[in-house]
């Protein structure tokens, strides 16, 4: 069975982009390329205010994804569950495909059989935890955020450790936003684990304004060069026959 590659986006963010292009439409193109984008808006003494969580969950709607909206002090145990949960959600997006390609337009998994959908929910178990993961994570740098990056530092170390017990091979990469002179800061490149975080985050500048659409464009450009230098044989792409469809 061909089991692939997982790529996700993760933002983390705390406030309204106020610069450069539509993140919404910017998310939508990184779902056409066949990426997720996941978006965790972090409160702390206040809230997004209603606009705030609108971007939250249009952004991640757009990019296939999904969007929670957290206090700082949650952010860790949050972080794991988003990533978690998008994994199963793309797979099972990919089952869905392929269960029409089969049975005709408009089927999915909940319109088989119960012994078949059973059979292709341990499928999506197991793809879960044994397709590899390109994890592109892109922390809001803007003022606001100052005193709540601990947190989100302490939260990607515990991600990175959750990770680990997959089989599949897990690499990351941290970037800012906004750059000191770009759209993003490269903070750690591809990489199967975070070791060098807490010097990553000490590099982070922040900064008045929130360019979340430029960030998320650069974000997507840099999967597709990953996906170049791997290979186009890393799509996520399974064989359903081998479940015993």
């Amino acid at each position: 069975m061909s089991k692939g590659t997982l790529r996700q986006i993760l933002l983390l963010t705390d406030g309204c982009s106020n610069s450069g292009e539509d993140p919404v439409a910017i998310a939508a193109l990184a779902k056409e390329e066949g990426m997720t984008v996941n978006v965790i808006g972090i409160v702390d003494n206040g809230d997004l205010g209603e606009q705030g969580i609108s971007e939250v969950e249009s952004i991640a709607s757009a990019g296939g994804g999904i969007s929670q909206i957290v206090y700082a002090k949650q952010l860790s145990q949050t972080v794991q569950m988003v990533t978690r949960k998008a994994m199963t959600q793309t797979i099972q997006g990919v089952v869905n495909k392929e269960i029409s390609q089969i049975l005709g337009e408009g089927k999915e998994l909940e319109d088989l059989e119960p012994e078949k959908r059973g059979q292709l929910m341990e499928v999506v178990d197991e793809l879960g935890e044994t397709m590899d993961l390109d994890l592109l994570i892109l922390v809001d740098t803007s003022a606001s955020m100052k005193n709540k990056l601990p947190m989100v530092q302490e939260a990607l170390i515990d991600l990175s450790v959750s990770l680990r017990s997959r089989t599949g091979n897990n690499n990351f990469a941290l970037y800012s936003f906004p750059g000191k002179r770009k759209d993003v800061d490269k903070l750690i490149q591809w990489t199967p684990q975070f070791d060098s975080l807490s010097g990553a985050f000490k590099k982070m500048t922040i900064s008045g304004i929130t360019p979340t659409g430029p960030a998320l464009q650069e974000a997507i450009r840099l999967v597709r060069k990953r996906m170049k230098k791997r290979g186009s044989d890393s799509d996520e792409r399974f064989d359903l026959e081998e479940a015993g469809m």
